[in-house]
């Protein structure tokens, strides 16, 4: 199943966020495990500044451990504050990673999940930005799997805590 040997891990590598086939953006991250199937990274908070989104704050700082599979159409994000306190876990409705000896490169379907640091708050985004971005009609299929999977993870959150994202 993979694409290259798994990567190292240690190792810096690039994570590449695409939408709709053009670069969304790219950012560097030290490589923690790969099996072959999973593949999990550590980043800094890559945007320059702070993003308030209501629900929770990315500032600089701020630890992203990533979590990608070969395999499955999502992504999971454990997010942590410069002193190690849990905010959360933002999960990324996409299509399965692909990883080369270059780093991992994930397309964006606009989708996506937050569940709070004690699994009290489960969130669906972006669903507007979902429905009016195209890919429904540029491909049916993929937008079907993209909405069964924020389902199938937002159901996952809800019956088993944030711990039932990386099962």
């Amino acid at each position: 199943m993979p694409d290259t040997p798994p990567l190292t891990p240690g190792a810096p590598t690039t994570v590449r966020l695409t939408k709709a086939g053009r670069d969304k953006r790219g950012y560097p991250a030290t490589v923690l495990a790969d099996d072959g199937v999973r593949v999990t990274v550590r980043a800094d908070w890559a945007a320059p500044g702070a993003r308030d989104f209501g629900f929770v704050r990315f500032e600089p700082g701020d630890v992203f451990t990533e979590t990608y599979w070969r395999d499955r159409w999502y992504a999971v994000k454990e997010v942590r504050d410069a002193g190690g306190a849990l905010k959360g876990w933002y999960c990324d409705i996409a299509r399965p990673a692909v990883v080369t000896a270059d780093g991992l490169t994930v397309d964006d379907l606009d989708l996506d999940l937050w569940v709070s640091a004690d699994g009290t708050a489960v969130l669906r985004l972006d669903e507007d930005e979902f429905a009016t971005g195209g890919l429904p009609e540029r491909d049916p299929a993929a937008a079907a799997r993209a909405a069964r999977t924020l389902d199938e993870l937002e159901a996952r959150a809800r019956a088993g805590g944030p711990g039932a994202l990386l099962a």
